[in-house]
């Protein structure tokens, strides 16, 4: 994937709409930008800009039971794998993939980790399938049959709009990106897609907590791409989330406006207060991996560890920058498993893993 080129002004003049954010964006000053240098103009930032971010976030959908059902089960030699699906709100439900270690003892409880998938066929990538249901390995890397390997319950859902939550194609007049009609469709309901998915992870979380497997109070959150941009967002609006892995997304939210936004990853009217390292603010204290390809084409590395640098500096403000990890690798737009399978644990501390069980490198 490459950006986007945009045509050229006429008479000097600006004619279209990528131009004219770009021109927008540069001018905006978010008026609650991070500037501070201590733990207390830290405190003070986080208690104005943590409940703007919640206003920004719209309105939630209204709880309902979730139903938990498992749908089948499959048990490998070194992990379980099932699908699942609970309820939402009333009418959505969201299908996902839960996968564990093997070898379980009697009351063992494992901390567990939330899989949020980027762009692509939905939660099958993490669990290493296809979408024709074979065998196979994309930019995902099989990360959640690697958390249970290495003795964490992961649970992958499909997002709005992906997996088997994915809405036709279409083809007449001409197709249109189902994240942009997923957002219009939201919006006119009163909702924002991205809120809405962010509420699904809530509830995933709720599911978690209910498993006997599982010690809902270590709880980490990983994801790349747009999963990237789930983790650092439902991060901040999380609480129970203890640390977070956001691989393949950090970039400056302005200068991608033309290139790294999607209606599925788009909170309206947030850059006249922040950006992504604001929202990455509300996830310090807690431990924060950012993880960037250097020949990344989708955020790409230049722009990612300009971003960065300020997330850094609000960790060091509040007095936690050994907290904050980077993870500069020789690769692209992929997660790279070995150092989140260090980060989480370190950080979630992962139980012992099952006798039986060899851990993974």
């Amino acid at each position: 994937m490459t950006r986007p080129k945009s045509p050229p002004d006429i008479d000097g003049r600006v004619v279209t709409i990528g131009r004219w954010g770009l021109r927008l964006a540069e001018q905006i000053r978010p008026a609650l930008r991070f500037s501070g240098k201590t733990p207390a103009a830290y405190a003070r930032w986080r208690r104005r800009f943590a409940p703007q971010f919640r206003q920004l976030l719209g309105r939630f959908p209204d709880p309902v039971p979730l139903r938990p059902k498992v749908l089948e089960r499959r048990a490998y030699r070194t992990y379980v794998r099932e699908k699942v699906i609970f309820d939402s709100e009333r009418h959505m439900s969201v299908p996902a993939w839960i996968c564990l270690p093997a070898g379980r003892r009697r009351g063992q409880r494992f901390p567990a980790v939330l899989c949020c998938h980027g762009h692509g066929h939905g939660k099958d990538g993490f669990v290493g399938l296809r979408s024709d249901g074979r065998r196979g390995m994309d930019y995902h890397k099989n990360l959640a049959v690697r958390l249970a390997e290495n003795g964490f319950v992961a649970l992958v859902p499909d997002w709005r709009g992906f997996g088997e939550r994915a809405e036709p194609a279409e083809t007449h007049p001409a197709p249109r990106d189902l994240c942009n009609l997923g957002h219009l469709m939201a919006e006119l309901l009163g909702y924002n897609l991205l809120t809405l998915n962010i509420w699904d992870g809530m509830k995933a979380i709720d599911y978690l907590a209910r498993r006997p497997e599982v010690d809902i109070s270590r709880l980490g959150c990983v994801g790349v791409s747009f999963g990237g941009t789930m983790t650092l967002f439902l991060t901040a609006a999380e609480p129970r989330i203890t640390a977070a892995c956001v691989s393949g997304y950090l970039a400056p939210t302005a200068r991608s406006l033309p290139w790294g936004n999607c209606g599925s990853q788009s909170l309206p009217h947030l850059l006249p207060w922040g950006a992504r390292a604001e929202v990455a603010g509300l996830v310090c204290r807690r431990p924060l991996l950012v993880q960037v390809g250097q020949y990344d084409t989708v955020f790409p590395a230049e722009d990612a560890l300009i971003e960065y640098k300020r997330v850094r500096a609000i960790y060091r403000a509040a007095g936690v920058e050994d907290r904050l990890a980077l993870d500069l690798f020789d690769g692209s737009h992929a997660i790279r498993a070995e150092p989140i399978l260090d980060f989480f644990g370190r950080w979630i501390a992962a139980c012992d893993t099952p006798s039986g069980v060899t851990k993974r490198a």
